[in-house]
């Protein structure tokens, strides 16, 4: 147990432990808890044992699936107003009779709970703040892109949703955030937020990308490199951006005919329940054939009917989709030497935790020149280009390729540099111990400010501004036919 804090009992609060970014930094964060000493609980609304991290299915970490009396969406609309009735159905199990006594909670992404917590559960809450989720509905970060790309009406819509966000989260005892980036979004878009939020970035365990794959198993033969490759691991979501890193390595392919053979894996999390998910693979399945690239998909779980009526069956494709993919596969793709680099291109990325990922494994990132990466990847624009981890681009595929080339050319020695760097740098800075610790303190924190005064009219107020915000979310929401949120 830690020597500088006492055991704790704490409630992780998160509305989907599916696969991403999110919900690597939440599994990470309980288990770096858990091995301090704590005892942790995950509360969600969903949790598929075959679209998660291995973690919350063997035991490692304890669990708690309730499941909501509410979709997700109605005719794919209303996923806010949906996926805020489904925390307050999450709070309502946790707030019942029956439950366990915590001594903190820990909730992140939706901050819907956080006052009906603490007034009735009279328990402190830390909220760790990802990215504001007025400015996720669309991925903008102006307000002016925002009405722009939903229309007035959406933007009705979406006004109860991001006030209730603000106030909600304004209730928070500690906030933290995963990146300087989010907290300068943070302290623009919620001005009524007197509390700067503390950065504590994304760790990972180190251990978990060591070399300790089994070659003869049967997934990471059908996805192992036996060509050189550069890899993109993302969600499969249009906001992630994998286009720019088809049409780049598509030029790559263009330019230089007498390359040999190279190959693009497109990795990453794919909901047959997400359409964004389903739009975004046929979008880039249609492109590659566009492209005159071969491609095939795979998976180690069942592929949707959606993906797998796609399927080019190309024996030795130029792209891979891999959609599911497991830890060992992950791994084998990060560690093997044939592996060039790791393409992450999202652009204005809260945090990010791939590049991280990557560099613990020593591979080159090239990145978008904007968001989290630029205070992980150190790049030559930025500093000697002795001290380079990766590459910080803008989100141009002409650009990109310019890169792809250069890392095609990278000599031993100079690739040798890189990954002996950004080992180093990962380790420093980014490791699942070191995030545990900053997070113990800011629960400590927490913890040491006592009990909750549950007898200040301004919770009374804020309750009922909750329920006018809701209520205005009703009455407002079947005037409006939103693509998403």
């Amino acid at each position: 147990m830690s020597q500088s804090s006492r055991r704790l009992r704490i409630a992780f609060l998160h509305p989907d432990l599916g696969i991403g970014g999110a919900e690597r930094l939440v599994v990470d964060a309980a288990l770096g808890l858990q091995q301090l000493g704590h005892s942790i609980d995950l509360y969600t609304s969903y949790h598929d044992p075959n679209h998660c991290f291995e973690e919350t299915r063997d035991g490692t970490l304890t669990v708690h699936h309730i499941v909501p009396p509410f979709p997700r969406s109605l005719k794919g609309k209303f996923h806010i107003l949906f996926a805020h009735l489904r925390q307050l159905h999450l709070t309502t199990h946790l707030l019942s009779p029956q439950a366990p006594q915590y001594d903190l909670y820990f909730v992140d992404q939706l901050s819907t709970c956080i006052p009906f917590l603490r007034l009735l559960g009279k328990t402190r809450v830390v909220f760790y703040c990802h990215f504001p989720d007025k400015l996720l509905a669309t991925g903008a970060t102006a307000e002016e892109k925002r009405a722009k790309d939903l229309g007035w009406l959406k933007c009705i819509y979406r006004v109860p949703m991001d006030w209730l966000e603000e106030v909600t989260t304004k209730q928070a005892d500690v906030i933290l955030a995963n990146s300087l980036f989010t907290v300068g979004m943070f302290k623009k878009y919620f001005p009524s937020i007197p509390q700067t939020p503390r950065v504590v970035y994304p760790g990972i365990n180190l251990s978990a990308y060591e070399p300790q794959v089994d070659g003869s198993d049967s997934d990471i033969v059908a996805v192992a490199p036996d060509q050189p490759t550069f890899l993109s691991l993302n969600r499969f979501e249009m906001k992630k951006n994998a286009m720019l890193a088809l049409q780049a390595f598509a030029l790559l392919k263009n330019r230089s005919k007498d390359l040999g053979p190279l190959r693009l894996v497109l990795a990453g999390g794919y909901d047959p329940r997400v359409e964004d998910n389903v739009n975004t693979l046929r979008q880039l399945v249609d492109c590659a054939k566009s492209l005159s690239l071969t491609y095939t998909i795979k998976s180690p779980s069942a592929l949707a009917p959606q993906a797998s009526s796609l399927n080019s069956n190309s024996t030795n494709p130029e792209i891979l989709f891999l959609l599911n993919f497991t830890m060992a596969q992950r791994t084998a793709l990060l560690l093997n030497p044939s592996t060039l680099a790791l393409l992450y291109t999202p652009t204005n990325e809260h945090f990010g935790i791939v590049p991280v990922e990557a560099m613990a494994c020593g591979l080159p990132v090239l990145a978008c020149d904007s968001g989290g990466p630029t205070e992980s990847v150190v790049s030559s624009s930025q500093n000697q280009s002795d001290e380079r981890t990766g590459w910080l681009k803008a989100p141009d595929s002409e650009v990109w390729a310019d890169v792809l080339s250069e890392l095609v050319s990278l000599g031993p020695e100079e690739r040798k540099a890189i990954s002996e760097r950004a080992k180093k740098r990962v380790k420093n800075m980014f490791t699942m111990d070191a995030m545990a610790r900053s997070l113990e303190e800011a629960l400590t924190e927490a913890y040491e400010m006592g009990k909750v005064d549950t007898e200040s009219l301004g919770w009374v107020r804020t309750m009922v501004m909750m329920l006018v915000g809701f209520l205005l979310a009703y009455l407002v929401g079947p005037f409006v036919l939103p693509s998403s949120g």
